[in-house]
């Protein structure tokens, strides 16, 4: 079952990847096929285009995410703290994707009707609570850490003393 998960998280990240690149070459040919037509329309397909390469910056993320946690590494073998930076850097691009998609639409919109700025305020208001979201699970996560490191030395010190107690005892012949 397991070899079948990674097989699955492979084909499907390969899909993502691919899907990702298809979706900056589409940014690029309409940017170019907006530029030949009018350069005065080239700011707005040069924002689109900027809005699909960021999308598929974020794609190519989760597809590489998939990979190296699912593909790549054994399972069991993460630990806390890896899984706290991996998580961490993950959310860490969708957030930017999100607050670059936020922007360009702000962009976008003032342009053309101010009235529309709702959505791409709730955007930008999404990724700031993301970004709250995500250092609250740092410092909770940092926090569980720390704990379970002191318990761990404790109990190391405890058989510690228990081994010391056994040597200094006299033996009996």
């Amino acid at each position: 079952m397991a070899l079948l998960s990674r097989v699955t998280f492979g084909i499907v990240s390969a899909m993502l990847m691919l899907l990702a690149l298809a979706l900056v070459a589409f940014g690029a040919l309409e940017l170019v096929a907006e530029l030949k037509k009018s350069w005065r329309e080239g700011g707005n397909a040069l924002l689109t285009a900027i809005g699909y390469v960021v999308i598929a910056i974020a794609v190519f993320d989760v597809a590489k995410y998939f990979v190296e946690e699912e593909v790549i590494r054994r399972p069991g073998t993460l630990t806390a703290s890896e899984a706290r930076r991996s998580l961490s850097k993950f959310i860490s691009t969708i957030v930017i994707a999100v607050f670059i998609e936020g922007l360009v639409i702000v962009f976008q919109v003032s342009k053309q009707d101010v009235a529309q700025m709702l959505y791409p305020i709730a955007l930008l208001v999404t990724a700031v609570l993301i970004v709250l979201g995500l250092g609250v699970y740092q410092r909770l996560n940092v926090e569980v850490e720390r704990q379970s490191a002191r318990k761990e030395q404790s109990k190391s010190g405890d058989d510690k003393d228990e081994q010391a107690d056994v040597r200094s005892r006299p033996r009996s012949t």
